[in-house]
């Protein structure tokens, strides 16, 4: 029989924990002998395991139901309120913020307008007092934060630096990621919105059950998020998907069409109400999201098309036209179905990457 060096002790309690901690997340609350069974741990292995993380404030017990006879089996719970993470979106012409517990359950909305042509500084101070503010009005102390992660348009590096941003003023080079790690003193990531969108959408919106997707991100600009095997693809720089910066697309020129006389509301609803000036004109901005959606299909060939965004909600009247379009220029096209989170989308994928990390770096798991 091998003798188990000190490391080896180590790292099989580590793998013990980890174990224990996902079952008993995953199933909310449960008894030794339930998480034995799932496991494969040993009930004391098991005990030995959950007095820990209970030390550490990961888990409590669980009082018996009421009415139970004998002696009841000791039930443990994961405490999803040891920890919080924020979601923010900083985006144009606002700031959304969103406050979730360690099981990434929403518990708090925070919104503000900002301009869209307000200075970086600025746009910062708004995407802070917002956060703190959704916090602050959830009564959750701000050392309890985790971890925030913040998304924006523009090509965010790894690093969470902006590296370039075509419509924000003054935000090319912006570290948003150290910048937003001053809110509530600890880790902070960034990363493009459309991207955030589409993690929002495989977490838990349209695209939960389709490995590879496009989500296009459409409002006052427009923006494309990947993904491949179900995994983000930002690709070398951070600027996969971002197809709209080529002005022969016609992404930017289309959007400013749609909305020239009227807003994008004011349109979508005149042409659900048959008025032909806005059919028209509907018609062509689906075209045009067609002819840059299209070169993304055709070069992933992906499951799903997922459009996300403020004029997602505008439905029928724009899906439609779209799927026709996109039909007509792709071999194969993808099924095309509306975002779940419409302008919340980003605010939630922001909650799932500032998870992720908590989950990997935090509990372990």
């Amino acid at each position: 029989m091998t003798e188990l060096r000190p490391g080896d002790a180590s790292l099989l309690r580590k793998v013990n924990t980890q174990v224990t901690l996902r079952a008993l997340r995953r199933a909310g609350v449960a008894t030794l002998t339930q998480l034995g069974r799932v496991t494969g741990l040993s009930r004391q292995t098991v005990e030995a395991v959950l007095d820990e993380l209970g030390e550490r404030g990961y888990v409590r017990e669980v009082p018996p139901d009421e009415g139970v006879m004998g002696r009841p089996a000791r039930r443990f719970g994961f405490r999803a309120d040891a920890g919080y993470v924020v979601g923010v979106e900083v985006g144009g012409d606002a700031i959304v913020a969103a406050l979730a517990d360690l099981n990434g359950e929403v518990i708090a909305w925070e919104r503000a307008e900002v301009s869209g042509d307000a200075a970086a500084h600025e746009r910062l101070e708004a995407a802070e007092r917002t956060a703190l503010a959704c916090v602050d009005g959830a009564g959750v102390a701000r050392r309890r934060v985790w971890t925030v992660a913040a998304g924006t348009s523009g090509i965010v590096d790894r690093t969470g630096r902006v590296s370039l941003s075509i419509t924000l003023p003054g935000w090319t080079g912006v570290d948003l990621a150290g910048l937003a790690g001053r809110w509530f003193g600890g880790t902070a990531l960034a990363a493009n919105d459309a991207n955030l969108a589409a993690l929002a959408e495989h977490w838990r919106g349209s695209a939960q059950h389709a490995s590879d997707v496009v989500h296009v991100l459409i409002g006052h600009r427009a923006g494309a998020g990947i993904l491949i095997g179900g995994r983000l693809h930002p690709g070398r720089s951070g600027a996969a998907g971002e197809i709209g910066t080529l002005r022969q697309v016609g992404w930017e020129d289309a959007a400013r069409e749609l909305v020239k006389d009227a807003s994008a509301a004011e349109v979508f609803e005149a042409a659900l109400a048959g008025d032909r000036e806005a059919v028209r004109r509907v018609d062509r901005y689906a075209e045009n999201l067609a002819i840059g959606a299209s070169a993304l299909v055709l070069a992933i060939d992906p499951d799903l098309l997922v459009l996300g965004g403020g004029y997602a909600r505008a439905g029928d009247v724009l899906l439609e036209p779209l799927r026709r379009h996109l039909a007509e220029l792709c071999v194969s096209a993808p099924e095309v179905v509306a975002s779940t989170f419409g302008d919340e989308g980003v605010a939630i994928g922001a909650v799932r990457l500032a998870l992720d990390h908590v989950e990997r770096e935090i509990l372990g798991l």
